[in-house]
């Protein structure tokens, strides 16, 4: 698996990098995150302790479908629909339809890293 590179951007922010990457103004290197979090909050809330344990049950025991993974750990199908997809909306997931359209989460990252800076740019001296 591979690390994913996240960052955390406000809505204006998101909004100004996406539109000077479309005028051509701007290209993202390499090392620069291609998935973007509106606040630390929500970083921390989708990435969860529960919700790394949840990740980890996927990679360890590989349920195929939300059924299985509900009897795993304990929570409610509805709520683990809505948790994975959070979770394929950043880009931690996979959601695939098996046989007789079952759903089931594959997880494609064995490790995040957080590009963070303490103080933006144009702000520093």
């Amino acid at each position: 698996m591979t690390t994913l590179k996240v960052g955390i951007a406000s809505y204006d922010e998101m909004k100004a990098l996406t539109l000077a990457i479309a005028r051509g103004q701007r290209k993202l290197a390499p090392q620069e995150p291609r998935v973007w979090f509106p606040s630390t909050e929500s970083f921390a809330k989708v990435l969860s302790a529960g919700n790394r344990d949840l990740l980890r049950i996927i990679v360890e025991k590989a349920p195929g479908s939300l059924e299985g993974l509900a009897q795993l750990t304990g929570r409610k199908k509805s709520n683990l629909s809505r948790t994975l997809k959070t979770m394929a909306n950043y880009g931690l997931v996979r959601l695939d339809r098996g046989p007789r359209g079952r759903i089931a989460a594959t997880v494609i990252h064995d490790r995040i890293e957080l590009d963070l800076p303490l103080v933006q740019k144009d702000c520093a001296a």
